[in-house]
């Protein structure tokens, strides 16, 4: 059962607030949990009983967050990104490294999150779960990705995309933890392992600043990559859950410098802002060992469109070949509305399978575009929008819209940048409206095939439902 915290086989919602005011620290950062079957909520921060770590301005817990059985003890386990903490160490070098970030997990227990076993945190330092190599602006947990291999084995991932690798500033890393042991290990664009398919270590890459993963392969995002002359133009790095010397494998790199990938390299493209993944089974296949996988270029220019945005699908097969099998933005044909200057179409994304162990189709292969500047007036600029497209077949065959006013609730303003959150299950959609007006605030469940402009099936908002009143930024982050 996905997202199952306290193993009674109903969905549980973790909801962030990372601006949130504890004990007076401004932006220190707050998670709300919702029980599934009406069994209560709980609030999780640095102050909680159970929860490392104090409170301190600006750590903004819940920056990301993730969710997986990390102990196979068929209890889910919340992970949390806080990659702007402050770590103190005394060695190699003592001192205080500013947003060197940190990563907890907190583990799941059929009484309830945090009532199992000890947290567990996951960061850099001499003797600690990561390695010596902290830093400042490393942001440990920027992004985060964790489920299950084909074989079983839990797996998280660490987006680090300020790690500095030798002398190379901010190019970006990732730790992959595999294992019940979580066993963890650096990956970056200079190990070995790695180098032949996703570029080199250089200087604004933020290597890690985007993670996807399926049982049978994960996708690591570098939008700061450099092609040719084009600074921020992106790239993509995809790997198989097979490990070769205690490394993920390898398996090809993506960039609009190839051939075979709609659109030329552009400075600010940043291909790979965002990504999703989902497991696929093609028609004829006796198992589920490919994925499809669709990147965001936001920066995108359609013609003389600047920033219109639009995002790439792949077909990953288990041999670590690839085929684009679409590219979706706003003018694509049949589709709902229209590209437009500044929309940033595919800042965010996810994406879902409903029926993975069977053959894949247009209903059961779902993907969820953010337009964050996506505006209706002069009122309501950058409101933001969200547009729902099928992985599977043409794309404008079955396509959704929602924005804010219009499916995202009845409170519309300007600078809602509706989308910039989002998140996924099965069964439903989940979009994240956390800025704008405040009565606007709240996280909206949908389903997947929601009619263009149909109301959500839940709603989550701060003073309703045993939530805490008082938000600043709900809904942040969803999983």
């Amino acid at each position: 059962m996905e997202n199952d915290f306290n193993g009674d086989g109903v969905r549980d919602v973790a909801i962030s607030d990372p601006e949130a005011t504890v004990s007076g620290k401004a932006k220190a950062g707050a998670v709300q949990v919702v029980y599934g079957g009406g069994k209560g909520t709980l609030r999780l921060d640095q102050d909680s009983a159970g929860v490392p770590g104090a409170p301190e301005t600006g750590d903004r817990f819940g920056f990301s967050l993730a969710v997986y059985d990390a102990n196979l003890d068929g209890c889910s386990d919340l992970v949390i990104g806080i990659p702007y903490e402050d770590l103190t160490v005394t060695s190699p070098v003592a001192g205080t490294f500013l947003d060197a970030g940190l990563v907890q997990v907190v583990h799941g227990a059929t009484t309830g999150l945090g009532t199992g076993p000890a947290a567990k945190e996951f960061l850099q330092g001499t003797g600690k779960p990561l390695g010596s190599g902290i830093e400042k602006d490393d942001w440990t947990g920027y992004s985060l990705a964790a489920g299950k291999t084909a074989t079983g084995s839990p797996y998280l991932i660490i987006g680090v995309p300020g790690e500095d690798i030798g002398t190379v500033v901010d190019c970006g890393a990732m730790f992959y933890v595999h294992g019940t042991a979580q066993t963890a290990v650096i990956v970056h664009q200079d190990t070995d392992t790695a180098g032949a398919v996703s570029g080199t270590n250089e200087q604004d890459d933020r290597f890690g600043s985007s993670l996807a993963g399926t049982p049978t392969h994960f996708a690591v995002g570098s939008p700061g990559e450099a092609l040719g002359t084009n600074a921020f133009a992106g790239g993509t790095a995809v790997f198989s859950h097979t490990l070769v010397s205690g490394s993920p494998k390898p398996l090809l790199g993506l960039g609009q410098d190839q051939d075979a990938i709609s659109g030329v390299e552009e400075a600010g493209d940043g291909f790979g802002t965002a990504l999703a993944m989902v497991p696929y089974r093609p028609v004829g296949a006796t198992s589920t060992t490919e994925s499809l996988l669709a990147v965001g270029v936001p920066g995108e220019d359609l013609v003389t469109t600047e920033d219109a945005g639009g995002v790439a699908v792949f077909r990953i097969t288990a041999a670590g070949t690839f085929t684009q099998t679409s590219w979706i933005d706003q003018d694509s044909v049949d589709t709902e509305e229209a590209a437009e200057p500044g929309d940033f179409f595919g800042q965010q994304l996810v994406a879902v399978n409903s029926s993975p162990s069977t053959t894949s189709s247009a209903t059961t292969t779902r993907l969820a575009v953010a337009s964050p500047g996506e505006e209706s007036s002069k009122e309501h600029l950058e409101k933001g929008g969200v547009q729902i497209f099928p992985l599977v077949g043409a794309v404008g065959a079955s396509d959704r819209w929602i924005d804010p006013g219009y499916g995202i609730g009845a409170e519309v303003g300007p600078r809602m940048y509706a989308g910039l959150s989002l998140g996924a299950s099965s069964a439903a959609l989940y979009v994240g409206v956390p800025y704008g007006p405040a009565a606007g605030q709240a996280v909206h469940g949908f389903s997947w095939n929601v009619a263009t402009g149909g109301a959500p099936t839940q709603t989550f908002k701060p003073g309703e439902g045993g939530l805490p009143a008082g938000g600043v930024a709900f809904g942040a982050a969803v999983r």
